[in-house]
């Protein structure tokens, strides 16, 4: 049987860490759906929870990515870290709506701190994401 690269055993923990951060985040809603008058969770305790559950899975597909790329394992390692962290980051700002009941929309009075959390948000994963992709050609087709 063929060994786990480091890089992909470290990824698969931040996945395993996302999906127990979901099952947490489960808890929650049920709490908040438990209390509630409509039997409703707070949207964004909603949004944390579907996100959580879905960035995980994600974090799987990045694992196979670092598995059979080509890349150093820093360069590997630094784009999944990368993705994770900022998947991290999005769900820690959900729980934190999801908890204060504090707005049903986050974007409705986004200063110019929110607009460069995105935009760095949006480059780091979309460029870590390509790093991966780009590492898994070379290591797949390239030889």
């Amino acid at each position: 049987m063929e060994q786990l690269h480091d890089a992909t055993k470290i990824t698969m923990l931040f996945a395993a860490a996302m999906f127990l951060w979901a099952l947490l985040l489960g808890t929650m809603k049920y709490r908040q759906i438990l209390a509630s008058p409509d039997h409703i969770a707070h949207p964004y305790t909603d949004i944390a929870h579907r996100a959580a559950l879905l960035y995980s899975f994600a974090l799987l597909l990045v694992a196979a990515f670092v598995q059979f790329g080509g890349w150093s394992f820093s360069v590997e390692l630094a784009a999944s870290s990368a993705m994770a962290a900022y998947f991290a980051m999005a769900v820690a700002g959900y729980t934190f709506h999801g908890w204060r009941k504090d707005t049903d929309n986050q974007f409705r009075r986004a200063g110019s701190s929110m607009r460069a959390f995105m935009a760095t948000l949006i480059t780091v994963e979309i460029g870590a994401w390509l790093v991966l992709v780009a590492g898994f050609v070379d290591g797949q087709f390239a030889h």
